[in-house]
């Protein structure tokens, strides 16, 4: 494969915390809308030359949210079982909303690259309203992440998707209202992480011995799981803008 442009920038990086901190500072928004069009694996010829490879190892996706987790409150949000959000402030709301752990109920909060496929599992405990009475429950949730590119936008977002929730020793029919309750919750609230951004990618390099500027725009992204780590590969059209000539000096 001809991956052209190799590089891990800081940048990049921090762009993906900018992403990942969703997690963190959660605020209500309607349900999730499905941005741009599925990444796809590499072709099978190979990427095009002026190619950039990113990659991303399952550990350090780990120590970001450890750091969440450690430096930070829970990460807490309304229930909504209509994936709308609530005019309601958190802090007034007494029953009815989740909070996001580490680790419980057997599982901890993490991401896994495994099997070609990126997997959140995510452990929760919460409360809600029946009949009066505020009912507590934990459990955790297994979800897929699907990755996004918006070629207009220029972005790259992450699109979480709840598979299965798991609750510890609740009534079938608890169950059978909380978990979609938790399942819509979290794909609303969460959706879409917005990974990559095109300023944090895209190029503009000034070339002063041929007057202009070269820039690079963002045409195609492939992603691939190898072993522990995520690789993002990055294609560009490349175009060069002639600069104004400097005005003349005032005599």
């Amino acid at each position: 494969m001809n991956r052209g442009l190799t590089f891990i920038l800081g940048i990049v990086l921090g762009a993906l915390v900018g992403g990942l901190l969703v997690l963190y500072f959660l605020s209500p928004r309607s349900a999730a809308i499905l941005q741009g069009a599925p990444i796809q694996p590499p072709a099978a010829e190979g990427m095009p030359s002026g190619t950039a490879v990113i990659q991303l190892n399952q550990f350090f996706f780990s120590s970001l949210l450890h750091t969440i987790f450690r430096e930070g409150s829970p990460p807490t949000f309304p229930l909504c079982l209509t994936g709308q959000a609530t005019d309601q402030p958190l802090g007034e709301i007494q029953c009815g909303k989740i909070t996001l752990k580490p680790e419980g109920s057997g599982a901890a909060t993490g991401v896994k690259l495994e099997n070609g496929e990126i997997l959140v599992p995510i452990a929760f405990a919460g409360n809600f309203n029946a009949l009066g009475n505020c009912l507590e429950f934990n459990g955790w949730a297994q979800a897929k992440v699907e990755l996004r590119f918006d070629e207009e936008q220029q972005v790259v977002f992450g699109q979480i998707n709840v598979q299965t929730v798991n609750l510890d020793g609740v009534a079938p029919v608890v169950s059978g209202l909380v978990t979609p309750l938790v399942q819509s919750t979290l794909n609303s609230r969460v959706n879409p992480l917005q990974i990559l951004r095109g300023e944090q990618i895209a190029m503009k390099v000034p070339i002063q011995s041929a007057q202009s500027t070269l820039q690079a725009r963002v045409k195609d992204v492939r992603s691939e799981i190898k072993d522990t780590s995520l690789f993002l590969y990055v294609a560009y059209n490349f175009t060069a803008e002639k600069s104004l000539p400097p005005p003349p000096p005032t005599p």
